[in-house]
């Protein structure tokens, strides 16, 4: 009989198996079911199940119950790896600056290379929300609007990764720990300077310009943060 850590290791195994398979079919796609997979794995029931609640936890399989029940292929999103990311970072006990100390850099280069953006659903986008920039005056909108413009830069960027560290920082920072911003009309104000500045930047494709405005947002936001930590 195996040992517990025997079993442990076998039902990690199972799952990385069954993340394989996933893998190895579109999205959706039918892998097969319980007792086939029971057979072709070479292992038990309760292994099975255990290494599946494992890879249904990773977004890889959907385990389907009933007349076509079944094993599924799955895949993660955007949004499952920024909730992982984010849950760690809070157990972590990360901080909104902290976040910025690492994707400040990160936000300059998603400006820089949204000047060169060729995607005219995108730029088109941009000019639409730059349309709409003093519509937010109030905190949460300006919180959702900053939101908005970084998700959308990250997007005309083209970098993947980009996408990923600006997703989180915003996601994260933001929604979750940015409630002490914006809450002063002078703020908004300046706020929404910079992001027409920003916007005007990257449609007139001037990436320098883009680059400093962006760190002049960054520079600011940490001041403010830093302003109202002190106060608290």
């Amino acid at each position: 009989m195996l040992q517990s850590g025997q079993a442990e290791t076998l039902v990690v195994r199972t799952a990385r198996e069954l993340a394989k398979l996933s893998m190895a079919h579109e999205d959706g796609a039918f892998i097969g079911a319980e007792d086939e997979l029971l057979a072709r794995l070479g292992i038990s029931r309760p292994t099975l199940r255990q290494a599946a609640k494992i890879a249904e936890n990773d977004r890889l399989i959907t385990v389907r119950r009933g007349i076509r029940g079944g094993f599924y292929a799955s895949r993660p999103d955007a949004d499952d790896a920024i909730r992982t990311l984010a849950r760690f970072l809070r157990l972590r006990g990360a901080t909104l600056l902290d976040i910025m100390a690492v994707s400040r850099l990160v936000a300059e280069e998603a400006a820089a290379l949204a000047c060169r953006c060729t995607d005219e659903v995108l730029c088109w986008k941009l000019a639409q929300f730059a349309a709409t920039i003093d519509e937010a005056d109030s905190a949460s909108a300006m919180i959702v609007a900053e939101s908005r413009i970084a998700r959308l830069l990250a997007s005309m960027s083209g970098n993947p990764a980009i996408e990923l560290v600006m997703a989180i920082g915003y996601s994260f920072g933001m929604e979750e720990q940015g409630t002490s911003l914006y809450q002063s009309p002078e703020q908004r104000e300046v706020a929404r300077k910079l992001q027409h500045g920003l916007c005007q930047a990257i449609l007139d494709r001037d990436a320098d310009i883009a680059r400093l405005i962006m760190r002049r947002r960054s520079a600011t936001l940490a001041e403010w943060l830093d302003a109202a930590g002190q106060q608290a």
